[in-house]
């Protein structure tokens, strides 16, 4: 990030235990808003059969419009438009939008549609072993010990998540673990990619054009108004949160958050969005998981805290 939004961020985080706490409560509410909205999205998949590209294509597209508005108002409308003004950012932009937030929104859906949102979050949070991993091979430089030890962690969480502690079966599907793990892949990339963009541009601006360009880069297939499913008043109010609660909200608070805390505290504090989605998945929908499973996530979690503490590695040119 530029110098002067570390300075601004610095800042708000010396604001004291007040801001501390508002910074908490941000992330935590966004965390709990984007676990149980992907509950609410496995309710729409396999009670009301909607599709996932469908709600994919509905929920970037309206949260991208609505960032890009609230970006327009806190900033003004030149900053917004600023980005496609210069070539390399308008290129780097499009590549965000499609192969890091639309491939990362769509392989999530898909991993709940074929299996249960639990499952779904919990693989998703392997996205800080493949940002280690990465860095590691591009940096020529050997995992400490503590990466080591994550990285084992989460092999072994992941087994025992998707076996359940059974080694001849699998707990869930195989689509929804192969798409759980593109998610994570695809939550890595979208992370480390835009680091350049979020330096020059506000992050409600990044991520609103972001959004819409995955949302419009899927509904050239998935058209909006194609809708398919069963229509209910229930099925719409969950349509609903998941794009304004789940989607804009949620990554607004998350965003907010940063005027108060550390990347490194956000982290942590956002190991809240699996917790909540596999107690609402296992106490609401009556998702099974058994003990081994449970085992897993947690092993899956603690990797994300591991990695969080450790101090980041710098990284090449």
């Amino acid at each position: 990030m530029s110098d002067q939004f570390v300075t601004t961020v610095d800042k708000k985080i010396s604001t004291g235990r007040r801001g501390h706490w508002t910074g908490a409560s941000m992330v935590l509410a966004g965390a709990i808003l984007w676990g149980v909205s992907g509950t609410a999205a496995q309710v729409l998949f396999q009670r009301f059969h909607f599709h996932p590209a469908w709600l994919v294509s509905i929920r970037m597209t309206v949260a991208g419009v609505l960032l890009l508005a609230v970006s327009a108002i806190r900033f003004g409308p030149k900053p917004v438009l600023t980005v496609w003004s210069v070539p390399r950012d308008a290129v780097g932009l499009i590549l965000f939008g499609t192969i890091g937030l639309l491939l990362v929104q769509y392989s999530y859906l898909v991993s709940i549609a074929t299996g249960n949102a639990a499952t779904a979050t919990l693989l998703q949070y392997l996205g800080p072993v493949f940002i280690t991993a990465y860095l590691a091979v591009r940096q020529r430089q050997a995992p400490n010990r503590w990466e080591l030890t994550a990285v084992i962690l989460a092999l072994l969480g992941t087994f025992l998540l998707v076996t359940d502690g059974q080694w001849k079966a699998l707990s869930v599907s195989s689509a929804c673990v192969v798409w759980g793990l593109i998610s994570a892949v695809s939550l890595a990339f979208y992370t480390l990619y835009p680091k350049k963009l979020l330096g020059k541009y506000p992050p409600s601006t990044v991520v609103g054009w972001g959004m819409l360009i995955g949302g419009f880069t899927m509904s050239m297939k998935y058209w909006p108004w194609a809708f398919t499913g069963a229509s209910s008043v229930s099925s719409w109010l969950l349509t609903v949160f998941v794009v304004l609660f789940g989607t804009l909200l949620a990554f607004y608070l998350y965003l907010t958050s940063l005027r108060y805390l550390t990347p490194t505290q956000t982290s942590i504090l956002a190991c809240a969005e699996p917790l909540a989605a596999s107690v609402v998945a296992i106490v609401v929908l009556r998702v099974p998981m058994g003990v081994f499973g449970i085992l897993g996530g947690m092993c899956i979690l603690s990797t994300v805290v591991i990695l969080a503490l450790q101090r980041p590695r710098q990284r090449a040119g």
